[in-house]
């Protein structure tokens, strides 16, 4: 069977990312369904919601694993599902509306007051509230626990979150509402002990597992004894959990009571976590629902169900068996290892695949710097095989146009840098325009702006966007700009892969400037550009997406000769990048500096209309100011090697998968093809039988 497993990935410490799972999560959950013998694809879901659709719609899974959180709004663990019924695919887990519920702990507790489930008084306040508040009107008794509503794995909730007085309590509140302003609880608080009952339909009492107890090290034990943040967070070691909770039991038998009430009465499906505090005085209190709980390898989930006998890999498995039974792929009477029904599958698609190859030793030579080796030729040709579609390797020359025109692909995956002349990146999109052929990656119009460096400098000072003072020179003699400052820098104005950039082009005086510009353009027959070389550290961005594209982590090339003041990220550099350069992605920046990056780039990327992927190369000066140097349509996809590459590794993005994205952009211009030629095609079926009647 052919699963989606849709997540969002843990790629920093960021308290807005503690819901997301982490590589090690994600690397378990997709373990444990391809041990029961499916077939997985890993679709994080950042990025646009048309890019996931696409995504998925590509791939036809027969079912989706979904773990996605979303990354903003009230309604954000709700998203996915709804749009995953939208597009007719089966889903583990709840529903739109019980995310919804869930999510916003006051709706859930006036829900579940209508079911006589017994929970701490509370109210629900938002920033209009706070400017007429009364400490009298809450009709509420002290010591009060103050949490955001719309938000899980217990953000903003600790010792420092319980005000017992009314001038704390105010203060609290406004330091609350402005980090969260969608909404803060404001609740009795129980002094007690934390108790979660997880949940895994088809297993156990009705899906009810054991109750779960946190027992916290007394040295991390915080005053009012809650499993909080830092704990779950930041000192998950300081945490045991033990299974069963240590409980009277006649508390262990009401808790599961109330957990089949809370079940049954918001309709939680598949899988869950339900938390409790167990007052000093043995009186149970409801906390709240998580309808999407953490799936991570050591969770209280897992070890419950290690009671009912199932390993990590078998509750995983008994997640989605329940999912398969609700949808109607698996009988209720079928074993877990029974062959599931299948979803019809359509036809592969046939994509053409456009390359330049290289051919020639490239040590000494730059010749053939922007072509792609066999074995990357090899490694994406696999990568779309693997995807399910039949593939035709198409190489750009000058028999491309007639064998384009031959080989009847439905659309093209190309990353062909053209032959000869400024405008050779854009001629196998200008040719699939012609054809009427839909192809990844940006347009023609892009590829041919972002190659004359010049240009592309021109439209980023069009919009804001900061990129060093320039000079085209066509000949060498013009005069050189005022505006300039040394140290300069010579470049080839239409190169990629660091054509003709090295380090002795950083000049300093006229003279040396007229000799590298003359060199170059004798070398390169092509204008060279002069640009104010910016000191500093050296970033590139990688972009996946259209209209709002995912920007990934930055990642800096941090030079090893730490004394050179000028260092220049050239061809010879990238040859024996070992030697020279390391890698830090994600890059150690300041969260300030991170925004910047990821303006820049983004900017960049929608400023020049580029599109499915593109790579952004920024330096940040000494002030903290990120300049752009250039931007790259068509990044390099060399397994292990490429930046692009290295920056999704990073991000937890296999290669495969990194191609399916791109690939992606390609196949929502096929569907939108399909679907403008549909009314046409209906038309001219009206006509004909019009015809063969007369």
């Amino acid at each position: 069977m052919k699963i989606a497993f849709t997540h969002n990935l843990r790629l920093t410490d960021a308290e807005e990312e503690a819901e997301f799972d982490t590589v090690e999560t994600v690397t378990a959950i997709a373990t444990a369904l391809a041990a029961a013998g499916h077939e997985v694809e890993k679709i994080e879901v950042s990025g646009p919601a048309s890019h996931l659709a696409a995504r998925l719609e590509a791939y036809a899974p027969d079912l989706i694993f979904n773990t996605a959180e979303g990354r903003r709004g009230r309604a954000r663990e709700a998203f996915y599902p709804a749009l995953f019924e939208e597009l007719g695919f089966p889903y583990t887990g709840s529903d739109a509306y019980v995310l919804t519920v869930t999510l916003d702990k006051w709706l859930t507790k006036q829900f579940l007051a209508a079911h006589n489930i017994d929970s701490p008084r509370a109210r629900l306040l938002t920033p209009r509230d706070l400017a007429t508040l009364a400490e009298a009107s809450l009709g509420l008794a002290f010591p009060l626990i103050v949490k955001p509503n719309y938000e899980g794995s217990s953000k903003g909730i600790g010792d420092d979150a319980v005000a017992r007085d009314p001038k704390v309590l105010k203060t609290l509140l406004a330091r609350t509402l402005e980090q969260y302003p969608a909404g803060v609880l404001v609740e009795e608080f129980v002094a007690g002990t934390d108790i979660t009952v997880p949940f895994i339909e088809g297993v156990g009492d009705e899906g009810v597992l054991a109750p779960v107890e946190y027992v916290i090290d007394p040295a991390a034990r915080s005053k009012y004894n809650i499993y909080d943040y830092r704990l779950k967070n930041t000192e998950p070691g300081k945490v045991q959990v033990r299974c069963p909770a240590e409980l009277p039991r006649d508390v262990a038998a009401r808790l599961k009571i109330l957990s089949r009430q809370v079940v049954r009465a918001i309709g939680v499906r598949d899988v869950g976590r339900l938390d409790f505090r167990m007052g000093d005085d043995g009186r149970i209190y409801f906390l709240e629902v998580n309808a999407l709980p953490s799936l991570e390898p050591g969770a209280g989930l897992f070890a419950a169900a290690k009671r009912e006998g199932l390993s990590y890999d078998g509750a995983i498995a008994a997640v989605l068996r329940s999912s398969l039974v609700r949808w109607k792929l698996l009988g209720p009477e079928d074993a877990l290892e029974a062959a599931p029904k299948s979803r019809t599958r359509t036809d592969p698609l046939r994509v053409g695949f456009t390359f330049n190859m290289k051919r020639v030793d490239s040590k000494g030579s730059d010749a053939e710097a922007e072509y792609d080796p066999p074995e990357t030729i090899e490694a994406i040709r696999t990568a779309l095989e693997s995807l399910g579609h039949d593939v035709v390797p198409l190489e750009a020359n000058s028999e491309l146009p007639s064998r384009l025109m031959e080989s009847n692909v439905d659309l093209v995956f190309n990353i062909a840098e053209g032959l000869v002349g400024r405008n050779r990146e854009a001629a196998v999109p200008a040719l699939c325009e012609l054809c009427g052929i839909p192809y990844t990656g940006s347009d023609s119009a892009t590829l041919a702006l972002a190659l004359d460096k010049a240009l592309t400098k021109r439209i980023l000072k069009q919009h804001g966007i900061l990129t060093p003072e320039f000079q085209v020179m066509i000949t060498g003699r013009e005069k050189l700009s005022p505006t300039l400052r040394y140290p300069l820098i010579v470049k080839p104005n239409a190169e990629g892969s660091s054509k003709g950039v090295a380090a002795k082009g950083v000049v300093d005086d006229e003279t040396s400037l007229r000799a590298a510009v003359k060199e170059l353009i004798e070398k390169y027959r092509q204008p060279a550009l002069v640009e104010e070389y910016v000191a500093g550290r050296e970033f590139t961005v990688g972009l996946l997406g259209d209209k709002r594209p995912r920007v990934l982590p930055p990642m800096e090339v941090v030079f090893h000769d730490a004394t050179n003041e000028r260092p220049v990220y050239d061809y010879a550099i990238k040859q024996e990048w070992e030697k020279h350069v390391h890698y830090d992605c994600p890059a150690r920046v300041t969260p300030a500096e991170m925004k910047m990056l990821e303006r820049a780039a983004r900017e960049t990327f929608l400023a020049l209309d580029c599109r499915d992927v593109a790579r952004v190369d920024l330096r940040m000066n000494a002030k903290g100011e990120v300049y752009v140097l250039e931007v790259n349509p068509l990044p390099g996809l060399t397994p292990g090697y490429s930046d692009l590459v290295l920056i999704t590794q990073a991000a937890g993005i296999e290669y495969r998968t990194l191609v399916a994205e791109i690939l992606a952009g390609g196949l929502k211009r096929l569907r939108e093809k399909r679907r403008d030629a549909a009314p046409r095609d209906e038309k001219a079926k009206l006509v004909l039988a019009g015809e063969a009647q007369s």
